[in-house]
């Protein structure tokens, strides 16, 4: 599988395994945890998303388990993970409301807090989960710069940042910003015309795209046109429509990461099926003609 290179010695998977909804399986054991790992790692995917606001605060913990039961996994893997949400759930359970910080403290407190839970004495990719628009972008520029100098972090981005909050935040490091994280799909496909992924291509940075099949809702019965061009696609190369759907992603020339998210194993071994699909011009216009609902100007 391809790989990305964020740094000179940090490089993703091409294809990221979400691990958002970890919680929510029925069986959450080190050992099943374990087996998602080593299915991803079967096809090259090295990469695992995480973010501390994950599975209520637990999805972490979770990981971190596993890693335990099985620590020779860890060098085998990226650990990304986020932080800034506060919301009143598990450890902010005495919150009132939910909301962002991304002062020092909290990012700083916030890592040591990932790390324990994890596991791990490093964290590969931080990003800060959401724009605050409390954000003092000295404080959090200069608290990213930190805790990469400490070590603890190799790399620091954001995710569901616009170009001016990118560039607000940048202006006061001097660690560079390696990544955005942002919802990109066949249902979510305004990120190519809005200009959030012209800034990121002008700046050589590759996107992660988190939900790259709507949440499910790519394949709901009101997107019949598309889920029949999907299928069309789909079986004339041998895959099913989420393959094709993810592949219309990677066929971009933005490089874009997607961030696929399942707790099942069998859906988990197909991920690397996208990378079968063959999307010349044509198709993917095809696949974009079905998602606007009408041609192109």
């Amino acid at each position: 599988m391809d790989r990305i290179s964020l740094t000179d010695s940090l490089a993703l998977s091409r294809i990221v395994y979400g691990m958002w909804r970890l919680g929510d399986d029925t069986d959450t054991s080190p050992a099943h945890v374990q087996a998602k790992i080593e299915a991803c790692l079967a096809q090259g995917i090295t990469t695992m998303d995480q973010a501390d606001i994950y599975g209520g605060y637990e999805a972490e913990e979770i990981l971190g388990a596993a890693l335990k039961a099985a620590p020779a996994l860890r060098d085998q893997i990226e650990l990304v993970t986020k932080c800034d949400i506060v919301a009143p759930a598990g450890r902010y359970a005495d919150r009132r409301v939910k909301y962002y910080d991304t002062s020092r403290a909290h990012i700083l407190q916030s890592v040591e807090t990932s790390l324990k839970l994890m596991e791990t004495d490093r964290i590969d990719l931080l990003l800060i989960h959401r724009p605050d628009p409390m954000m003092d972008a000295c404080e959090t520029g200069a608290a990213l710069d930190e805790v990469v100098a400490s070590g603890k972090v190799r790399a620091v981005g954001v995710s569901n940042f616009k170009l001016h909050d990118w560039t607000l935040l940048q202006a006061s490091m001097s660690t560079p910003l390696v990544t955005n994280q942002i919802e990109i799909s066949l249902l979510e496909h305004r990120p190519f015309t809005n200009g959030d992924v012209a800034y990121l291509q002008e700046r050589g940075i590759a996107p992660m795209a988190w939900s790259p099949l709507g949440g499910g809702g790519l394949f709901d019965s009101k997107h019949g046109n598309l889920r029949a061009a999907l299928n069309a696609i789909g079986s004339t190369q041998g895959v099913d429509e989420a393959a094709v759907a993810v592949a219309w992603l990677l066929a971009h020339p933005a490089r874009i990461m997607p961030v696929m998210g399942t707790n099942r194993l069998d859906r988990i071994a197909t991920f690397s099926d996208a990378l079968k699909v063959e999307m010349d011009r044509q198709t993917w216009f095809e696949l974009y003609t079905a998602a606007l609902g009408h041609e192109v100007p």
